[in-house]
């Protein structure tokens, strides 16, 4: 599975734990920069989600209209992994096993 990540700056333990958990590709992005603000979504991309403590509305809002383009699920989530864990667990239940 995939996951594209927005929010944050540095996620290297976030990446780990997000390997541990079943996604083999991970990307990121920051957010806090103005190219961030022309998201695209990488095709193949199973899960976005977005550190809700560390981007801006416009950038939310962004990646709301992008997903609905590209039909994949936004989930939204703190930084913490025991918030994050939930919100994977939550996911992965609503996914089908096929991914």
């Amino acid at each position: 599975m995939s996951v594209l990540v927005i929010g944050g700056d540095r996620i290297c333990n976030i990446k780990e734990k997000l390997r541990q958990s079943g996604f083999d590709r991970i990307e990121h992005v920051t957010g806090r920069k103005k190219m961030d603000r022309k998201i695209k979504i990488p095709e193949r991309t199973d899960l976005v989600l977005v550190l809700i403590d560390y981007v801006g509305h416009n950038v939310t809002e962004i990646v709301k209209d992008e997903s609905k383009r590209c039909d994949v699920k936004v989930m939204f989530s703190k930084r913490s992994w025991a918030h994050m864990e939930g919100v994977i667990r939550t996911f992965l239940k609503e996914t089908p096993n096929d991914r």
